[in-house]
């Protein structure tokens, strides 16, 4: 549910908004002792990491989105993974030349060089105002203390647990007497508290370089992974232009490569700009928004891919003449099949987790920060004597031309592995401004992000309250497969029905997707909110 508060000429009040109550209380304690959204955002993003392992944490990285309110400036804080030095192609590759899936889901030669302390340490030190030892805090009394197990960490524990029983770090944490958690099971982290503990006391250089680096380094390599300290000590934050668009009055802000999300939401609002309110209604707007979905993907998997090692023809993409090219492709009678597009398609046809929370702060400062280690609790490996949870987000890379990854997503040169390279990201935390005010929002889900986000976006421009974009029913169309998958309840019996006799194949999912986390401030009306999805264990609060 969304808490509201009242709003002046500056929101006067802060909202939070994560995927647990803890994250967003270590938020609040930091804005409580004079911090700012920026280092607020630290202080969830580290709590994230303890409370919420299966999703994000030290061992992988993520997107912060900022907007300065006292500058009127955006900045957008790329604390991605990078492939090792010595990753290639080849190195997930079998003597046939075949991908070898496991290699790149599972154990430390599935992980990327971590990102994320880099990214707190950029974050406070350009834009917070407190140290990075008090917005750490929390996240290492969490650690120490224990904190109570709930349904959706206990299950990610059971998914993973016949991959993490190759390492016995993990289960040392998390089923230390054999036996997986259940809800109220106290989960304590000692080593993460204390390289949490190292880390406020000598900055997030200590992750990267000395005995926590040399740690990380000699654990994965003793396990089969290929880091080196070199790895390591090269990596570094990336500060980008975020993708700017419009739509009808309303500007949208979001992810720039080496995320998709900005590419394919202006590709997808370029399309839907081109027809009648009266056009997007019922069945043959669904029918509609699910072709500008799979044009959106079919170029994602074609073209795009790390800005330091792929030119993408961003300019061509985003343009409204190519949407309008895209479009007189659609006819509204009848869904396009995938493979009739031109681009890449496999030659035999036959979950997601990451985090978000969004922020406001009493002077306007606003962030949206995606944050992930890729798969339920990552790679399954915590190098010995860490804590850290690795990532396996050496799986976001094409491993071949045409062949899908774990999230059933296509890819192709643009986004092959190289060393240094960042990979292809779904993540999209977005900005959305109107005269109505504006929208803080984002998502976990894997390759259903962006239609999430995206979907969230139109609602809150037709005038949906944070509570209702959380809550809205999702469908998504990632052009490969050609399916369109749906929660249930997403379309009436008669939309389901006109859209089935359109010719899209609609596959009910087994499970609600995603976990949005989302702040509002509406200005005609007011109020501030905070909601936080009812698929989850978040919490959203106005301070």
């Amino acid at each position: 549910m969304a808490a509201v508060a009242q709003a002046r000429d500056l929101p006067g009040r802060s909202g939070i908004a994560s995927a647990h109550p803890l994250a967003t209380t270590a938020g609040y304690e930091v804005l409580r002792d004079g911090g700012n959204a920026f280092d607020a955002a630290v202080a969830v993003s580290a709590a994230l990491a303890v409370v919420e392992p299966h999703s994000s944490g030290l061992g992988g990285g993520g997107f912060f989105l900022l907007y300065l309110a006292d500058e009127d400036r955006y900045v957008f804080v790329d604390a991605r993974e990078v492939a090792p030095g010595a990753a290639s192609p080849s190195t997930y590759l079998d003597d046939a030349g075949q991908p070898v899936r496991a290699a790149a889901l599972n154990g430390p030669l599935a992980a990327g060089i971590p990102g994320l302390a880099a990214g707190w340490q950029h974050v406070v030190d350009r834009y917070g105002r407190l140290p990075l030892a008090r917005s750490l805090q929390s996240a290492i009394r969490y650690a120490e203390d224990g904190f109570p197990a709930y349904s959706r960490l206990a299950l990610g524990v059971r998914f993973r647990r016949r991959v993490a029983d190759q390492w016995p770090g993990f289960g040392e944490v998390f089923y230390p007497e054999g036996v997986n958690p259940e809800d109220g099971t106290a989960i304590v982290q000692q080593d993460l508290g204390n390289t949490l503990k190292r880390i406020a006391a000598d900055g997030a250089a200590a992750f990267y370089r000395g005995e926590l680096a040399a740690k990380m380094v000699d654990g994965v390599r003793a396990a089969g992974g290929n880091w080196t300290l070199d790895d390591l000590a090269r990596y570094s934050v990336v500060e980008r232009a975020p993708v700017v668009t419009q739509y009808f009055g309303n500007r949208i802000v979001t992810a720039p490569l080496p995320s998709s999300g900005g590419v394919a939401i202006t590709t997808m609002l370029n399309i839907l700009a081109g027809y009648s309110p009266a056009e997007l209604t019922g069945a043959q707007g669904y029918h509609v928004i699910i072709e500008s979905m799979r044009r959106a993907y079919r170029d994602r998997a074609e073209y795009l891919g790390d800005p330091a090692f792929t030119d993408a023809p961003l300019a061509r993409l985003m343009h409204p003449d190519y949407a309008t090219g895209l479009r007189a492709g659609i006819d509204l009678e009848r869904a396009t099949r995938s493979a009739e597009l031109t681009g890449l398609w496999p030659e035999d046809t036959e979950s997601r987790q990451t985090t978000h929370f969004s922020i406001l702060d009493a002077e306007g400062n606003r962030v949206a920060a995606t944050l992930t280690i890729n798969g339920w609790f990552g790679s399954g490996f915590i190098p010995p004597g860490t804590g850290i949870i690795l990532n396996n987000e050496m799986d976001d890379f094409s491993l071949a031309a045409a062949n899908p990854n774990t999230f059933g997503l296509l890819g192709d040169a643009a986004n092959a592995v190289a060393p240094g390279k960042r990979p292809l990201s779904s993540m999209s935390p977005t900005f959305v401004e109107s005269d109505r005010g504006i929208a803080i929002v984002g998502t976990p889900g894997g390759s259903r992000i962006i239609t999430m986000v995206f979907r969230a976006a139109l609602a809150w421009m037709a005038g949906a309250n944070a509570d209702e974009m959380v809550a809205l029913k999702r469908f998504h169309h990632q052009y490969f497969p050609d399916e369109v998958v749906h929660e249930p309840g997403a379309f009436s019996p008669e939309e389901f029905q006109s859209l089935t006799e359109r010719g899209h194949l609609l596959r009910e999912s087994r499970r609600p997707f995603g976990n949005m986390n989302v702040v509002t401030w509406d200005y005609s009306s007011n109020q501030v909110e905070a909601a936080s999805d009812p698929r989850g264990a978040g919490e959203g609060r106005v301070y």
